[in-house]
């Protein structure tokens, strides 16, 4: 398995990935958060696991939050966006080893605390998280008011 960060030559698999992460996002939605996050590279970072023959198996994005991050204290803040491994490869170290690139680039930034979120209705994703060394620091409901 090799760990690289996603570049625009890759932005096939990394839809590929997004679509299967994020499905009720749109495609052309997609593209767009792809194209802003290449044009921030020092504010947003992406990485793939490949496996011998080149096929994505997993994705980690990342990016550099400097408003309030609910459980920090510092900024800013690296934030683990989304973290994907495709259903036949999980429980194989992939999703630690995106991680692990991901704590990298944030370290290269002086970030002294990565963060984030799942739906608290997620189970698998807040397992997956606790075994790559994160902690639950709080527990949010949002709520929302029609204003029309």
């Amino acid at each position: 398995m090799q760990i690289a960060r996603l570049e625009a030559a890759d932005q096939d698999d990394w839809l590929t990935l997004r679509r299967a992460l994020w499905p009720d996002t749109p495609p052309d939605s997609h593209r767009r958060q792809i194209a802003d996050q290449l044009a921030a590279p020092g504010r947003c970072a992406a990485f793939t696991a490949r496996d011998a023959a080149g096929r994505a198996l997993g994705l980690a994005e990342v990016s550099l939050r400097g408003d309030h991050v609910n459980g920090t204290r510092t900024s800013p803040v690296a934030f683990l966006e989304g973290l994907y491994v495709l259903p036949a490869k999980r429980r194989r170290g992939i999703a630690r080893a995106l991680t692990q690139a991901v704590i990298a680039w944030a370290r290269t930034r002086q970030c002294r605390e990565l963060a984030s979120d799942t739906a608290l209705t997620n189970r698998a994703s807040r397992a997956v998280h606790q075994r790559l060394g994160f902690r639950e620091t709080e527990r949010v409901v949002f709520f929302v008011q029609p204003l029309d």
